[in-house]
């Protein structure tokens, strides 16, 4: 008999067949679960915030702010656990977030002392991915769940697990990427730099220069984009991404290390040669964020005059579709008219792809596993 996956286990040992609509337990449940996960990473974050925070972030927190919301998040994770335990039969959600929510109030809660000590070298961006689950979800979950494209698929999807891994990643590995990403751009870009075409660019308006590093930073990624799909080398790698089998607002963030530091570095490169104000290039990457999220997302938008000048869900949902008509379109990430200028743009009316994934093949499950995956042989 195989050995049951993660995600296995735990749907083992929370799921049940009662209901899970409002008023059953399990809203409440969850939310208890995932406020007390959240307060307690916050918590160590503040025990040990030499490695598990960003330095660029770390002198910048209104402390007494946040001390206040680790303190509310574990009384509020602490009723709506409560609250799953009395609606719901079977008590494993509620079991949890109390257990949860009890580890960060036995380590301190929010009164923690700061320790003073050596500022570490080597650390975690901890608190980034806290920052990053409380403002994604708060907006992509309800936009989910009041506007959803596939109704009945929940939160819970296979592969969910993965995806979380991913996200965890790509927040607490930040110094990595940091390191793999930018400062390789920066220094291949101040060798290719031409001064007179930087002052240039930035004597315009920030806002011109923001308009311009958006389109100049999507040429850059539809290239890159195209080359992951061309060269099966490339393709070894890109083909983890295609590789998810349900979209939302988790699944954006399944990327090979290797796509990662190969796309985000050459997308960054164009934008330190052009030397552009940091306020636009931060506007720039502010953006790239939220709109990475936003056309993964289980979300069927109604805006249809918009779909030709601003890539929405159902124009990259169109590059992830099963379909063979789907194979090598819409590379672009945030202007659709740069597919239209190369001839790969794809967006049938009113149409969504009837699937996703790659065709004939599955990937292993857990973020370590398809770590390695692209290095197997049968890859």
């Amino acid at each position: 008999m195989p050995r049951p996956t993660a995600e296995q286990w735990l749907a083992r040992v929370f799921a049940d067949a009662a209901p899970r609509h409002f008023g059953t337990g399990w809203i409440s449940g969850v939310l208890g679960i995932v406020l007390a996960l959240l307060a307690l990473l916050a918590v160590l974050c503040l025990h040990f915030p030499q490695y598990l925070t960003l330095p660029e972030l770390r002198e910048r927190y209104p402390l007494g702010l946040v001390r206040l919301a680790i303190d509310v998040g574990l009384l509020a994770a602490l009723a709506l656990a409560g609250l799953s335990m009395l609606l719901r039969r079977r008590k494993a959600l509620g079991i949890a977030g109390l257990a949860l929510a009890g580890v960060a109030l036995a380590l301190g809660a929010g009164g923690v002392e700061i320790p003073r000590g050596d500022v570490s070298t080597i650390y975690l961006g901890l608190d980034w991915f806290v920052l990053g689950v409380l403002t994604t979800a708060a907006v992509f979950v309800p936009l989910e769940r009041a506007f959803a494209l596939q109704r009945e698929q929940g939160a819970f999807r296979r592969g969910w697990l993965t995806d979380t891994q991913y996200f965890f990643a790509s927040h607490v590995l930040a110094q990595v990427m940091s390191v793999a990403v930018l400062a390789p751009a920066v220094a291949v870009g101040e060798v290719l730099a031409v001064p007179s075409a930087q002052a240039a660019g930035q004597s315009l308006p920030v806002v011109v220069q923001f308009a311009l590093a958006v389109l100049v930073a999507d040429l850059a990624q539809y290239g890159v984009h195209r080359a992951f799909h061309a060269v099966p080398f490339l393709w070894r790698f890109h083909k983890v991404h295609h590789s998810v089998e349900a979209m939302d607002w988790l699944a954006g963030s399944r990327l090979h290390l290797v796509d990662v530091v190969v796309t985000r570095g050459l997308v960054l490169l164009p934008l330190v040669v052009m030397g552009f104000d940091p306020v636009a290039v931060y506007a720039y990457l502010a953006l790239v964020s939220f709109h990475a999220v936003f056309i993964h997302a289980n979300f069927a938008p109604r805006w249809g005059w918009l779909e030709r000048w601003v890539a929405m869900p159902r124009f990259h949902h169109w590059h992830h579709g099963v379909e063979a008509e789907a194979r090598d379109v819409n590379f672009a990430v945030h202007l659709p008219m740069i597919d239209r200028w190369f001839g790969t743009y794809y967006l049938p009316e009113g149409r969504w792809p009837e699937g996703y994934g790659i065709a004939g093949e599955h990937a292993p499950e857990g973020w370590v596993r398809q770590l390695v995956w692209p290095f197997e042989r049968k890859a």
